[in-house]
Protein backbone atom coordinates (compact mmCIF):
# COMPACT_ATOMS: atom_id res chain seq x y z
CA UNK A 1 0.00 0.00 0.00
CA UNK A 2 2.71 2.41 0.58
CA UNK A 3 3.95 1.85 -2.79
CA UNK A 4 0.55 2.70 -4.26
CA UNK A 5 0.55 5.57 -2.21
CA UNK A 6 3.68 7.42 -2.88
CA UNK A 7 3.21 10.77 -4.10
CA UNK A 8 -0.72 10.67 -4.06
CA UNK A 9 -2.60 12.58 -1.48
CA UNK A 10 -5.41 10.37 0.21
CA UNK A 11 -8.82 12.76 0.36
CA UNK A 12 -11.17 11.22 2.88
CA UNK A 13 -15.06 10.75 1.10
CA UNK A 14 -16.53 12.74 3.93
CA UNK A 15 -13.79 15.73 3.24
CA UNK A 16 -14.49 15.48 -0.47
CA UNK A 17 -16.92 18.44 -1.03
CA UNK A 18 -14.64 21.25 0.92
CA UNK A 19 -11.40 19.46 -0.92
CA UNK A 20 -13.04 20.66 -4.16
CA UNK A 21 -14.36 24.42 -2.83
CA UNK A 22 -10.70 24.74 -1.57
CA UNK A 23 -8.25 23.24 -3.82
CA UNK A 24 -7.80 22.44 -7.76
CA UNK A 25 -7.69 18.43 -7.47
CA UNK A 26 -6.69 18.15 -11.20
CA UNK A 27 -3.42 19.29 -10.39
CA UNK A 28 -2.84 16.67 -7.48
CA UNK A 29 -2.90 13.03 -7.43
CA UNK A 30 -5.04 12.22 -5.11
CA UNK A 31 -7.09 9.23 -4.04
CA UNK A 32 -9.83 8.43 -2.23
CA UNK A 33 -11.78 4.84 -0.64
CA UNK A 34 -14.98 4.11 -0.17
CA UNK A 35 -17.68 1.69 0.89
CA UNK A 36 -20.65 0.53 -0.97
CA UNK A 37 -23.32 1.24 1.58
CA UNK A 38 -26.06 0.94 -1.00
CA UNK A 39 -26.64 -0.47 -4.74
CA UNK A 40 -29.71 0.94 -6.52
CA UNK A 41 -30.88 -1.85 -9.17
CA UNK A 42 -29.42 -1.40 -12.31
CA UNK A 43 -31.78 1.51 -14.26
CA UNK A 44 -31.60 2.04 -17.98
CA UNK A 45 -31.34 5.10 -20.12
CA UNK A 46 -33.53 6.51 -22.60
CA UNK A 47 -31.60 5.25 -24.93
CA UNK A 48 -31.97 1.32 -23.97
CA UNK A 49 -28.24 1.57 -21.95
CA UNK A 50 -27.64 0.35 -18.37
CA UNK A 51 -25.99 2.06 -15.70
CA UNK A 52 -25.64 1.37 -11.86
CA UNK A 53 -25.73 3.81 -8.65
CA UNK A 54 -23.93 3.32 -5.53
CA UNK A 55 -23.96 5.11 -2.51
CA UNK A 56 -20.63 5.59 -0.92
CA UNK A 57 -18.75 6.36 2.23
CA UNK A 58 -15.81 6.76 4.23
CA UNK A 59 -17.56 5.50 7.62
CA UNK A 60 -16.35 8.35 9.26
CA UNK A 61 -19.83 10.78 8.97
CA UNK A 62 -22.61 8.27 7.32
CA UNK A 63 -24.43 11.62 6.44
CA UNK A 64 -22.24 12.11 3.75
CA UNK A 65 -22.15 10.18 1.10
CA UNK A 66 -21.10 10.20 -2.84
CA UNK A 67 -23.27 8.92 -5.45
CA UNK A 68 -21.56 6.70 -8.13
CA UNK A 69 -22.87 6.44 -11.60
CA UNK A 70 -21.44 2.86 -13.53
CA UNK A 71 -21.45 3.15 -17.46
CA UNK A 72 -20.61 0.88 -20.29
CA UNK A 73 -17.55 -1.12 -19.22
CA UNK A 74 -17.12 -0.06 -16.05
CA UNK A 75 -21.12 -1.30 -15.27
CA UNK A 76 -20.46 -4.47 -17.49
CA UNK A 77 -17.94 -5.27 -15.32
CA UNK A 78 -18.48 -4.21 -11.57
CA UNK A 79 -22.36 -3.87 -11.78
CA UNK A 80 -22.01 -7.56 -9.21
CA UNK A 81 -20.22 -6.12 -6.92
CA UNK A 82 -21.44 -6.29 -3.28
CA UNK A 83 -22.64 -3.90 -0.80
CA UNK A 84 -20.19 -3.61 2.00
CA UNK A 85 -17.27 -4.00 -0.57
CA UNK A 86 -13.92 -1.03 -0.14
Amino acid sequence: MDRKMANRKLIRLSQLKSKLAAENLEEIDWVTFGVILKKVTPQSTNNGRTFSIWRLNDLRDLSQCVSLFLFGDVHKEHWKTEQGTV
